[in-house]
């Protein structure tokens, strides 16, 4: 048996009382009432079947009438008592909290029991017979993970080297081949004059260091510590308010300035984002943040510029968390943040990974990258393509309609994102090219593509040794709403779909249509890889930010009309948006910042919306989670647009306004060129059902040999777009192993 080691956090206390014990590590909520007799337990660091590492923080509550003092706890045969201590729980009395280490990989058992022997007290209430004893199996994996992620991609470089620490130095040389490093810790303060600087001893404060005040009114010294280190692969950093001179922070001990709540930082990005972990995270040195009292975390694989791949960057987040949790106790709750890639992530672990946020903040948002994302990008490719091989056939405001983006230039946008279907699209500079794929000379090289970087949920197809592929446009009828607003007329729109072609399995425009793995198209949709929004996400307030970018100069991909395919998919799987808020504003630099008026704001609200949910849920237990959601959500935070500085509150539309709708009129919202083709704005189907091609539906008249023309363009048929889309069903439920 292994041996094992436990942290002692002192000996028990024979009568401790309120006054003389610590608040407990975690959120205080009165655990729903039973019929119970024995003890309870639970981790408060992280799921049971998913901790990280050796150590768990844990809680037992000793069942009435028996003293927290008898309870006895072991791991695994070990007596591990000397590692709990009592701690006082508001509204529900003494419990036993502590961090019990020394856990072998894989399932450990946990087992409470109650000496009733030598409690005089419940002797005297005739509770003679010891409670039956209580275990509890908790899993730990490696620290470097995988968890539930599947097997760790290969090649992996390490950038450890290159990663810069917030006090100065970088983290060093990697340990091992999972480049791990000793955790560090270092500070970091606020000067008067605006600026972070490194704090040069702990021991001492600089004189021209600033105080804040934060949310709860706590004025403190603006000093913050920052703690660095691996789990998961990846690189982490927690920050929170500290001044170096006090008690050192622990589960029981809290520092002053922190409010209990923690922040969860997503970076963005996509193209690039794998075989490497990343020289950065999304960074928690975070004015806005700070100086309100938000702890703030963030890690290298929730940078969707290292990491596109949500499952791995969920599992991320889970150990991130876990890491804080370990050091400073359970957060009150934690908030999710993240603009454009960090977006994805924030969308798919709230629904697919229920508890790990417990509301998010998103800006320049996307439902996911591969149903939201990925079919808008490679339709504008192909268009680009068409253009480029027909340049007479369509004029740019023809082609405009056609894509359905707010201008010709949104082609060319959109076009180059498509590079991440492409396995030589972008590599990271940090992949030698002696490990990249090259189809002649190594083809069995790295991909550097969404689809190798997502193999262990889509699989591999035996007959080419590649990755499936969940990405398909047979049938689709593009230009067909330009068509029928005569924008364009049916030989341009038999000609567009007779040559728009489709994609080799190395992401190049071939002249056939691209059929999806079926495989991979269930996968996707089983797995969550397709936002559904019923899962945790139905739960919890969404709060969506959107610096206007439709009509950039030059076209941006980080289109408005994103928004509403997630707000869409939340009405489907739910059928409410109760929890779901948009905020739209001008898009200028910096403009999704903690510390700029509308996000700043957004986020002190959405806090007090998570809270007050939760407070809520104590005082109407049998509510549900929406109701609580809803009856809960304040005033400020409802549809609104900022229209030259004034605010505008009212419900926001997805279809064009006038005079009457300032917000529509100012942000138009567009589409893509599979809403132009009739498909649903959200943006859900991967492969439509087909249908034989009738222009008796349609509104422009087809002759009829435009009518046999066009049976021979769809030989497979049209999408039907009535009906859900091949293999499209909810997911198989939450936290899914792979």
């Amino acid at each position: 048996m292994a041996t094992l080691f436990t942290i002692s956090a002192g000996a028990l206390a024979e009568h401790a009382t309120a006054l003389n014990v610590p608040s407990s590590a975690a959120p205080s909520e009165r655990p729903p009432e039973d019929d119970r007799e024995g003890p309870r337990i639970s981790v408060l660091s992280s799921r049971p079947d998913t901790v990280m590492g050796d150590t768990v923080l844990v809680r037992v509550e000793p069942p009435a009438p028996h003293a927290p003092q008898r309870v006895r706890l072991e791991s695994d045969g070990h007596d591990v008592t000397d590692a709990l201590r009592p701690v006082y729980l508001p509204g529900v009395g003494q419990v036993l909290e502590g961090l019990v280490s020394g856990l072998s990989e894989g399932p450990n058992t946990l087992v409470a029991s109650v000496d009733v022997e030598e409690d005089q007290e419940a002797a005297s209430e005739g509770y003679g017979d010891a409670p039956a004893p209580v275990a509890l199996t908790v899993t730990a994996h490696p620290l470097s993970g995988p968890v539930f992620s599947g097997p760790h991609q290969e090649p992996f470089v390490c950038q450890t080297e290159d990663f810069s620490l917030a006090w100065g130095g970088t983290l060093g040389a990697p340990v091992d081949e999972d480049c791990s490093v000793p955790t560090r810790v270092g500070y970091v303060y606020r000067s008067t004059d605006g600026a972070f600087k490194a704090l040069p001893d702990e021991h001492r404060l600089p004189l021209d260091v600033a105080t804040t005040t934060t949310g709860t009114g706590e004025k403190v010294p603006y000093t913050v510590r920052v703690e660095t280190g691996t789990v998961n692969r990846s690189v982490y950093e927690t920050a929170v308010l500290h001044d170096p001179r006090g008690p050192e922070p622990d589960p029981w001990t809290a520092p002053e300035g922190w409010n209990r709540r923690l922040v969860h930082k997503f970076g963005g990005g996509c193209p690039g984002g794998w075989y490497v972990q990343g020289d950065r995270t999304a960074g928690v040195i975070d004015h806005g943040m700070l100086s309100r009292g938000y702890a703030v975390v963030s890690a290298s694989l929730n940078v969707f510029g290292n990491n596109c791949n949500d499952l791995v960057a969920a599992e991320t987040a889970v150990a991130t968390k876990e890491r804080f949790t370990l050091s400073y106790g359970a957060p009150d709750h934690t908030l999710g943040w993240g603009n454009s890639g960090g977006a994805y992530q924030a969308h798919q672990i709230a629904d697919n990974h229920p508890g790990v946020l417990d509301g998010v903040l998103v800006s320049q948002s996307y439902p996911d990258v591969g149903s939201g994302t990925v079919p808008a990008v490679t339709d504008a490719l192909l268009l680009r393509s068409y253009a480029n091989a027909h340049p007479d056939a369509l004029t740019a405001d023809q082609l405009r309609a056609v894509s359905g983006f707010g201008d010709p230039e949104g082609i060319d946008a959109m076009a180059d994102a498509a590079t991440r279907i492409d396995p030589r699209g972008v590599c990271p500079d940090a992949l030698p090219e002696s490990e990249r794929y090259h189809p002649e000379d190594r083809p069995d090289g790295a991909r550097c593509d969404l689809y190798a970087h997502t193999v262990n949920v889509y699989g591999t197809d035996p007959d080419t040794g590649l990755p499936r592929r969940p990405l398909d446009n047979v049938g689709i009828q593009y230009g067909l709403s330009a068509l029928e607003d005569g924008d364009i007329d049916v030989d341009a729109f038999l000609h567009l779909n007779e040559h728009i072609g489709g994609f080799d399995l190395d992401g190049a425009v071939v002249a056939d249509r691209t059929e999806g793995d079926h495989e991979a198209i269930a996968a996707a949709y089983d797995s969550g890889r397709v936002l559904h929004g019923g899962g945790g996400l139905a739960d919890i307030p969404v709060v969506d930010h959107r610096p206007y970018q439709d009509d950039a100069p030059d076209g941006d991909i980080h289109m408005r009309y994103h928004s509403f395919s997630t707000r869409e998919r939340l009405q489907k799987a739910n059928g409410t948006v109760a929890n779901h808020v948009m905020l739209v504003e001008r898009h200028r630099s910096g403009v999704f910042d903690a510390a700029e008026p509308v996000a700043g704001r957004a986020l002190v609200e959405l806090d007090t919306w998570v809270g007050d949910a939760a407070r809520d849920a104590r005082v109407r237990p049998h509510a549900s989670p929406i109701e609580r959601v809803e009856r809960t959500r304040p005033d400020w935070l409802t549809d609104s647009c900022w229209v030259e500085g004034e605010r505008i509150i009212t419900p926001l539309s997805p279809t064009a306004g006038g005079p009457d709708d300032p917000c529509a009129e100012t942000f138009p919202v567009h589409g893509s060129p599979r809403t132009v083709a009739g498909g649903p704005l959200s943006s859900d189907v991967i492969k439509c059902r087909l249908t034989p091609f009738d222009a008796t539906g349609l509104a422009v008249a087809f002759d009829e040999e435009q009518t046999e023309r066009a049976r021979e363009v769809f030989t497979e048929g049209v999408c039907d777009w009535s009906s859900p889309g091949v293999e499209q069903r909810a997911p198989q439920g939450p936290w899914q192993f792979f």
